[in-house]
């Protein structure tokens, strides 16, 4: 029992710094990375990070994000980061 209790605290912490992640990139990509439309996509896609966010939408829609969605679109976004956007052009560093 206290292994699900641990993965499933790792997984919440593990979410709640990729989401923070992706959201700052968001931000940067907004004002500094001249690419305001990916920017926002950036940050509505962080909010599927957020556990809280995913309890809201388990208990409105009847539905949540599944770990596996979250990793493939993990490593969709973080191939976009580096193909494109602020820190791939320069901007940040």
């Amino acid at each position: 029992m206290s292994n699900n209790i641990t993965t499933s605290g790792i997984w919440n912490v593990v979410s709640w710094v990729f989401g923070l992640a992706v959201f700052i990139n968001g931000i940067l990509n907004m004002f500094l990375g001249n690419d305001f439309a990916l920017g926002v996509t950036f940050v509505l896609l962080s909010v599927v990070y957020f556990p809280p966010a995913n309890r809201y939408l388990k208990k409105r829609f009847g539905f949540s994000f599944s770990p596996f969605l979250k990793i493939l679109v993990a490593a969709l976004l973080l191939w976009i980061t580096g193909a494109v956007g602020a820190i791939a052009e320069g901007y940040v560093f």
